[in-house]
């Protein structure tokens, strides 16, 4: 099929839509950008706002020699949109990149407005539209029932879904400032940018028998649950036995109270939510207990025992495609007939995961699509940049066995394929420094081909 040079569409106003729209004005195309809000939302939107954050306020560490901090960097190099408007928005987290929700919405929302190349359409598409437009399918996590069900009538299988949990979010001044210190583990960023809740043995203990005997919100007769290994809810870490929230969101090591000098059996963490410091998210503490539940397990802990809650966490559905199976090398949906060539997809309905990754995959995507309407060969990242390694994960060419069961996944170092085997007996901190370096070159080589 050839597509209309001049004019592409895009569904879904989330972080890979906006950033996918973005680069796709600024390349000159007219973008019809199609979001159902403020006419409707999804389970877990609160706000009208395009680039909702739902789940944390963090885009996670900002260091390059962490992949996910390697991803933001490069990013940054190839012009992405949304990594800008984060920096805008970022409130202190140590050496991870946060921001406050709020103003990195409305960072991104005034600015798409303003685009001359942008054409905003409130609507709910409920079908795939077959036509000589380019359309990205980029409907995240929660497609709409009867877009997802339309997806998996034209793809002949049923939609894949996994469960994903969103944290609490409780008012500052509700913090038990006599059982809590600022500090960063390992005294990273500025040395208080979290407020830290630490517990007895005896305490933790109360806490983790409170946590598993707590009820919780079941999922529908309907619904099988399968949740993604990197954003498990606490109470199912917990199930894994007493000491798996100390190696996690509970660990206490790096982080010792400012005055005694002691080292806690176990440290909640708390994160600043907004830019003023008015609302903390509890770190790693995404559940699907009940509202009640969350008071009482989390009253537990001395610091929060009087805690107010402006957010409860709660669970929410993540749908995504066997992208290996169905989508082609630019993403395109592969189909037997002639029909629905047009159909792209990004963003976390390919089986990327986190905002990051979101945002990676929609400049990914938009740079794929930029090639095939200038008819210029097709030229994805390389494979030694992260995202290279998250282009070929959606892919499915980094599975040890193609027949393995395609499943979503962070931006990880495992990704990108090893330094050289001379290289191998240096120190971990030093194969990292490498792996930038290289990542940078040719991320460098690339752009300038593009």
């Amino acid at each position: 099929m050839q597509l209309n040079k001049n004019r592409v569409r895009i569904i879904g106003a989330g972080l890979a839509g906006c950033e996918a729209a973005f680069q796709m004005a600024r390349f000159g195309i007219k973008v019809d950008l199609y979001e159902m809000k403020p006419k409707k939302r999804t389970p877990a939107q609160v706000s009208d706002h395009f680039a909702e954050l739902v789940c944390s306020n963090s885009f996670r560490s900002n260091n390059p020699c962490n992949a996910v901090g390697l991803i933001k960097e490069e990013m940054r190099r190839a012009g992405g949109f949304l990594i800008a408007c984060a920096e805008e928005a970022k409130v202190p987290a140590g050496d991870a990149l946060a921001v406050d929700r709020e103003q990195f919405a409305k960072a991104v929302q005034s600015r798409l407005l303003a685009e001359p190349n942008i054409n905003i359409i409130s609507e709910e598409v409920s079908e795939l539209i077959d036509d000589d437009v380019a359309t990205i399918v980029a409907t995240g996590p929660l497609t709409s029932d009867a877009l997802a069900l339309h997806i998996s009538q034209v793809i002949g299988q049923e939609r894949l879904a996994f469960y994903d949990a969103i944290a609490p979010i409780i008012d500052a001044d509700s913090v038990d400032m006599e059982h809590a210190f600022f500090a960063s583990r390992w005294g990273k960023g500025e040395g208080d940018d979290y407020l830290n809740c630490p517990m007895t043995q005896i305490e933790y203990e109360q806490f983790f028998h409170a946590l598993i005997s707590a009820d919780q919100a079941h999922a529908k007769a309907f619904e099988n649950l399968h949740y993604f290994e990197g954003c498990l809810p606490i109470e199912e870490l917990a199930s894994r036995g007493e000491k798996t929230l100390l190696f996690g969101p509970l660990k206490p090591v790096g982080l010792r109270h400012p005055v005694t000098g002691q080292r806690a059996h176990a440290v909640l963490q708390l994160r600043k939510e907004n830019i003023h410091g008015t609302a903390y998210n509890l770190v790693g503490c995404q559940t699907r207990m009940t509202q009640p539940a969350q008071k009482a397990v989390f009253a537990q802990i001395p610091a929060l025992r009087n805690a107010q809650f402006l957010r409860f966490g709660a669970i929410h559905r993540n749908t995504y495609l066997d992208a290996p199976l169905i989508l082609d090398e630019t993403s395109r949906l592969k189909t037997e007939s002639n029909q629905y060539e047009n159909i792209f997809f990004a963003g976390q309905i390919t089986g990327v995961e986190g905002y990051v990754e979101s945002m990676a995959s929609g400049l990914i995507v938009a740079k794929l699509l930029q090639a095939i309407l200038k008819q210029k060969p097709i030229n994805p990242p390389p494979e030694t940049t992260t995202l290279g390694g998250l282009y070929r994960h959606t892919r499915g060419i980094l599975r040890a066995n193609p027949k393995d069961r395609y499943v979503p996944s962070n931006v990880t170092w495992a990704m990108l394929p090893p330094i050289a085997e001379s290289n191998r007996k240096l120190g971990k901190d030093a194969k990292r420094q490498m792996l930038v370096e290289r990542a940078l070159a040719d991320l460098h080589q690339w752009l300038a081909g593009q």
